[in-house]
């Protein structure tokens, strides 16, 4: 995404009518019956957010900082589950987030300093969206992949027409354009909500942290692009505080089980 010189929105409405194309086929290949109602729609709203936010983000400030502020989702959900439903988070959940509101204060603070922080602003509201889409998914009248295939489509609809405005159509941007859509989204979604139906919560959950520590790590060797000092010492502590809220609920989860 950091190579492609196109306009963030252009790239995501690209990728996503790409991606839609994947889940699609997918979607025909299983069987899988497509769901529309009113819960799966917010939740193709809230994916259509979440990678719209993206896109802007990695574009504003480097792609450690969007993608560690995207994992922020676990707290965002129980913020939303107190506010919408009164439902307190337990023990762990409260200091899971105190953590990682520690770890997001980093990052603003260096932003503050390097003009970044409206692209953390960003990153973070991404993972709010993020959180609506595991947040809505998890009713009775969800479904993920409804939801991902709707809001790929909505995307691809709303935004691919800005390509209009880009002048660079060179092999190397249309291929990394393609593998957007095609790996990055489309076949991430179909291998992540796969996995995590086949596998127990307490290693996908350690799994899943592996995104937001190779991400910053890729983009140094790929792309010369580093984290801040500051930065890092927060990505650092959102992990941790992330990984510790999801560890422990799998634990307990597979205990109760």
């Amino acid at each position: 995404m950091k190579m492609i010189p196109w306009n963030p929105l252009a790239i995501n409405g690209a990728r996503n009518l790409i991606a839609c194309v994947v889940i699609g086929i997918y979607l025909l290949v299983t069987r899988h019956k497509l769901k529309i109602n009113p819960t799966v729609l917010l939740g193709a709203v809230s994916l259509a957010g979440v990678t719209t936010m993206y896109a802007i983000a990695n574009k504003l400030t480097t792609a450690g900082n969007t993608i560690i502020l995207q994992y922020t989702a676990p707290i965002w959900i129980m913020v939303m589950m107190y506010l919408f439903f009164h439902k307190r988070p337990n023990r762990t959940g409260i200091i899971s987030i105190l953590i990682v509101f520690a770890g997001i204060l980093c990052f603003f603070f260096e932003g503050l300093s390097t003009g970044k922080w409206l692209g953390d602003l960003v990153a973070l509201l991404s993972g709010v969206f993020y959180a609506g889409v595991f947040m809505l998914n998890s009713f009775e009248k969800g479904d993920a992949l409804s939801s991902v295939f709707l809001g790929q489509l909505i995307c691809g609809i709303v935004l691919s027409p800005l390509m209009r405005y880009e002048a660079d159509f060179s092999t190397p941007v249309l291929l990394s354009v393609f593998f957007l859509g095609a790996v990055q989204v489309g076949l991430a979604y179909i291998f992540f909500t796969t996995g995590t139906k086949i596998m127990d919560p307490l290693t996908a959950s350690i799994i899943n942290a592996l995104e937001p520590i190779l991400n910053p790590v890729l983009v140094a060797i790929f792309y010369g692009e580093r984290l801040g000092r500051l930065s890092l010492v927060g990505a650092v502590i959102v992990i941790c505080g992330i990984l510790y809220y999801n560890v422990k609920e799998a634990m307990t989860s597979t205990e109760k089980g």
